[in-house]
């Protein structure tokens, strides 16, 4: 199972111990780098008798214990390792060279050769190879009735080399495509969160072995089997292993019997996903020897389906196909019938002639072409912090018509900073930016603030700060400071210290966490107090409006508690409100003494045979109830100031800004007026109110609302999904962001789900078709323009390609239908004389189809890329307008070059000048080579035409200087195949004169005045 997770971002590194702080979520600001032991340890030394002794005792485990029934103390002293302080970095070393990489076993790689050999597993290099074999037999034949013809069998040999010559541009292109993959699968390598050394390290999950100590937490993924030894609250989603469809609570006691795979609650699997809680295991067993390993067979990997695109472009060719053996049946059909087969030449050179149509037909390096074009616009989207998993979502990325994105760290800056405490007795502002702890409280006014106030707000920062999962550390350089955790959580530990209530709450040590979720939208935790013969305290905090309903108390008076009157709450509301208008978040914090040291003894608690407490989380009504109302805080998280621009142009572009959160309504709106999301008047649906909407079941009134609403707040992750679902049933192609666990059904669901880089859970990463490396929202529009504008290039090169082939197509078929009207075929003249030879046709595509084409794929995006409407799915990539100008161009093509053929043949209609007595057959190569060169330039005319439906090809003329690069390639080689003896012998061509190279330019020339006649009127009609 492969899933995609912390690349190269400053994600997280060191975590904070299991007992002192059970993170739900982990993201810090910077890395801590690995030390170089765990880079680069000392070689390994041949083992000793005691090394080969205790790699005995691991693999004994391994094979012969269960670790589901020994205890985790007896399972670390096999694997040698201490718990406290994990594997060291020399000892990892080892056992990863003994284990081997914590990977499944996959299919051996595709040898070189093989490759190489696929590259000639196509029906058209079939039928090229069928003209070879034809060609040789006409050369036997010739040379068996002692003709005078060739000694060698050109035709033959330069098919064979140009097949060569194009199997090897396809096998380096295909080439450069894969390795392009392979640097974003790299970008995006999982990694795992293990304690070696005695700290908590970010590795690459391969690199996990056994006895490795891993440290879970909500959304990650688990990347190995081993067995827990500590969890608070931990859940894992199974489904992937044992199909059981509800997360699975976990513990580390140790089982009294063997269960089946989906009850050994003390083992965590590879594969699996943490979707609450946190825990610490040792691990077991890595790679083949995991439970998923066991399953590898079932797990094999399945040929890559066609995408959209290439199935059009199948499809395209196809036709194409039907199209040329049409053409090439009636041609063969009116020449038997008008002239009829004499001989076996005849039969041969008429079997040639098809063949040359259906290689004018097809363009040979299509497919590879349209590869390669993607995985370099995939690449480009990596470089600007967009990293695109699969190279086909490139197609939908153009096409998005609604982004839908999380409110904090994507369209704000995700730098929460309490600005506001609000308790009974008054309101106060905290000083400072930033995470650095630098400030004080002060009035709102910039007076003093009363002694009582002070302590009320002493009291419910102190309730904040314990009931976190987050930390803040001082950084290795002077004044940083790393993050780790969530920011908000963050904010409260930050603003605790500017006023010094951690050193008050210091006292305090957790012993029991009931986690916040989504649904719940609380957390609370038990604490037992040093200094107060032990006495355990409830600390809780949540949003005000829902912490509120389960308080029935408020701390007043700095200290004193009276009962919460429902003035009170309208009051609290009220501030709630009024903060929430001012664009804060507003969390509300309160506590209650148990009164008791021992949690067995908490009314209502139950407990267990041997009379200990059952799982706390399981028993939050009995925890949460009571609770004394201590204050609430305003958290400011400022809007990224690129991000209005970004919205602006989604909105110029067709694309509609949704914006999803769990803050309060008026936040929201707030917010996403100031990014010119919504306009000022407009308000935010709220998840309740979507259930009202859905409540009969209805999905009309639901599907109206998200058609007008761009809001959404205190939304739960079940309905992200519906709003999804509703924007998709509207016809729109839908972009949603993610980070959370809970955010990977509707991330999943999404045409373009967005994992964040940064804060995104191992989970979303998997779920999602892109990652943002910076979890920004100008990036997901930065990356929309990016695959328009992929998708422009894709399609200026198949008009390109197609238009071109086209025109080679009419020429071969007008030249052999008009074949005695041009002087191609002269009076009494027996057989078929082919304007064009199939290795002339082979060159041209090989000089056209691939450095022009490639070239046209890196072409810079036009002006209007994000002025018009979002591109639908159901739309043709190939559509009336492009098949109008490939037929039109390749018209003209066919009339230019058949044209200048005729002026350089006797007897034809546009005959200006008397050619020389030198006999048909001279002046026959003479005007094929003028056909082979004018269709030579008329392409690489129609490669500056091809740049757009409407725009002259004037406009930014030299804007691609690779597309000039090619086309100075294209005309040297056309040099080398006239002007070369042993080329022009292959190609069947005779140098020309400088006053042919002037017609050749001339009449090549009338394509670029044609194309830009055509684009006058198209503009005209548009207007």
């Amino acid at each position: 199972m492969r899933v995609f997770a912390r690349e190269q971002i400053p994600a997280f590194s060191q975590l904070c111990p299991l007992w002192s702080c059970g993170m739900s979520e982990r993201i810090v600001e910077e890395v801590e780098p690995v030390p170089a032991s765990a880079a680069g340890p000392e070689p390994v030394q041949p083992q000793s008798p005691q090394e080969l002794k205790e790699v005995r005792a691991q693999q004994q485990l391994l094979t012969d214990v269960d670790p589901s029934l020994t205890d985790a103390d007896k399972v670390a002293q096999l694997l040698q390792v201490d718990p406290n302080t994990g594997l060291s970095s020399a000892e990892a070393k080892r056992r990863l060279e003994k284990f081997g990489p914590n990977e499944l076993a996959s299919a051996p790689p595709v040898p070189k050769w093989k490759k190489f050999l696929q590259q000639f597993q196509d029906p058209l290099v079939y039928l090229l190879l069928a003209a070879t074999v034809i060609s040789l037999i006409a050369w036997f034949i010739e040379r068996g009735h002692g003709g005078d013809g060739e000694a060698l069998p050109f035709d033959a040999i330069v098919i064979v080399l140009i097949l060569i010559v194009n199997a090897v541009l396809g096998y380096v292109q295909e080439a450069k495509a894969e390795q392009a993959v392979s640097a974003l699968s790299e970008m995006t390598a999982p990694q795992t969160n293990v304690l070696r050394d005695g700290r908590i390290q970010c590795i690459n999950t391969t690199d996990v072995v056994p006895g490795d100590i891993v440290v879970l937490a909500e959304g990650d993924t688990v990347s190995a089997d081993g067995r827990l030894f500590a969890a608070a609250s931990l859940r894992i989603a199974e489904a992937s292993l044992t199909g059981e469809s509800v997360p699975v609570s976990k513990k580390p006691e140790t089982l009294a019997s063997a269960k089946a795979l989906g009850d050994r609650s003390n083992m965590i699997f590879n594969g699996t996903s943490v979707t609450q809680g946190t825990g610490r295991a040792i691990i077991t067993g890595t790679g083949m020897n995991t439970q998923v390993g066991k399953i590898a067979d079932l797990l094999q990997s399945t040929e890559d389906e066609a995408t959209p695109l290439q199935k059009e472009m199948n499809h395209v060719s196809k036709i194409l196909g039907i199209a040329v053996c049409i053409i090439a049946a009636v041609v063969l059909l009116a020449l038997a019938l008008m002239e009829g087969f004499r001989s076996v030449d005849d039969v041969i050179e008429s079997l040639l002639l098809a063949v040359s149509l259906a290689v004018a037909a097809v363009p040979e390096g299509l497919a590879t072409i349209l590869t390669v074009v993607l995985a370099l616009g995939v690449q480009r989207m990596a470089e600007h912090h967009a990293i695109v998993k699969k190279l086909h979502s490139v197609e939908t990325l153009g096409s998005a018509s609604v982004i839908c994105s999380d409110k904090t760290g994507t369209l704000t800056k995700n730098e929460m900073t309490v600005e506001r405490v609000v308790t009974a007795s008054g309101e106060v502002a905290i000083t400072g930016t930033g995470y650095a702890p630098e400030g004080d409280m002060i009035g709102t006014d910039g007076s003093a603030v009363p002694e009582d106030v002070r302590h009320e707000v002493i009291s419910t920062l102190g309730a904040g700060y314990l009931a976190n999962d987050g930390e803040l550390r001082e950084g290795d350089k002077p004044g940083s400071w790393q993050v780790i955790g969530d920011p908000t959580e963050v904010s409260l530990v930050v603003a605790a210290r500017k006023v010094h209530a951690d050193r008050q709450y210091h006292r305090f040590q957790r012993v029991a966490e009931i986690p916040f979720t989504s649904e719940r939208k609380r957390m609370s935790i038990i604490a037992q107090d040093s200094t107060d013969a032990g006495n355990l305290t409830v600390f809780a905090k949540g949003a005000p409006d829902v912490l509120l309903a389960f308080c029935n108390r408020i701390a007043v008076n700095g200290g004193a508690v009276r009962p919460l009157t429902e003035g009170d709450r309208q009051r609290i509301l009220k501030t709630v409100e009024k903060l929430s208008n001012e664009a804060y978040r507003t969390l509300g914090e309160a506590y209650r003494p148990l009164e008791t040291a021992s949690l067995a003894t908490v009314p209502g608690i139950r407990t267990n045979a041997a009379g200990q407490p059952t799982d706390i989380a399981e028993q939050a009504d009995v925890i949460e109830h009571d609770l004394i109302w201590n204050g609430m805080v305003g958290i400011i998280d400022p809007p990224r100031v690129e991000v209005r621009d970004a919205v602006a142009e989604a909105h110029r572009a067709g694309v509609r800004t949704v914006m999803i959160t769990g803050d309060h309504p008026l936040t929201a709106a707030r917010i996403a007026s100031d990014l010119g999301i919504i306009k000022p008047d407009e308000q935010a649906l709220t998840g309740e109110e979507l259930d009202q909407l859905s409540a009969d079941g209805n999905t009309q009134a639901f599907d109206k609302a998200t058609s007008q609403v761009s809001v959404y707040a205190r939304v739960a992750p079940e309905h992200k999904l519906k709003i999804v679902e509703s924007l998709q049933r509207q016809g729109n192609i839908v972009a949603m962001t993610g980070d959370g666990v809970n955010d990977a059904p509707a991330v999943k669901s999404a045409d373009i789900g967005v994992a964040m880089g940064i804060t995104g859970t191992e989970v979303t990463k998997e779920s999602a078709k892109m990652i943002l490396a910076d979890d920004n929202f100008s990036t997901i529009v930065a990356a929309v323009r990016e695959g328009r504008n992929i998708f422009d290039n894709i399609r200026k090169f198949l008009r390109y390609l197609l238009s071109s082939n086209v025109g080679e197509v009419f020429t071969v078929f007008g030249g052999v239908m008009l074949a005695g009207f041009l002087g191609i075929s002269q009076p009494g003249a027996q057989g078929v004389t082919v304007p064009l030879l199939a290795t002339q046709l082979l060159w041209i595509n090989l000089l056209t189809d691939a450095a022009p084409a490639l070239a046209m794929g890196v072409d810079p995006s036009t002006e209007d890329v994000m002025n018009r409407k979002p591109r639908k799915l159901t739309d043709r990539v190939i559509d009336g307008q492009m098949w109008g100008d490939i037929i039109y161009i390749g018209i003209i093509m066919a009339l230019v070059t058949l044209i200048g053929m005729d002026m350089h043949l006797d007897g034809g209609l546009f005959t200006d000048r008397s050619v020389e007595a030198m006999g048909h057959a001279a002046q026959m190569t003479e005007a094929r080579t003028m056909g082979f060169t004018i269709l030579v330039f008329a392409q690489l005319f129609n490669a500056l035409c091809s740049r757009s439906h409407y725009q002259s090809a004037f406009r930014g003329l030299f804007a691609n200087k690779w597309l000039w690069g090619a086309i100075a390639l294209s005309i040297v080689l056309q040099l080398f195949v006239i002007y070369i003896p042993g080329l022009n012998l292959a190609f069947g061509t005779t140098p020309l004169p400088a006053t042919a190279w002037l017609e050749c330019i001339g009449l090549a020339a009338i394509v670029l005045v044609a194309s830009e006649i055509r684009k006058i009127f198209l503009r005209a009609m548009r207007k």
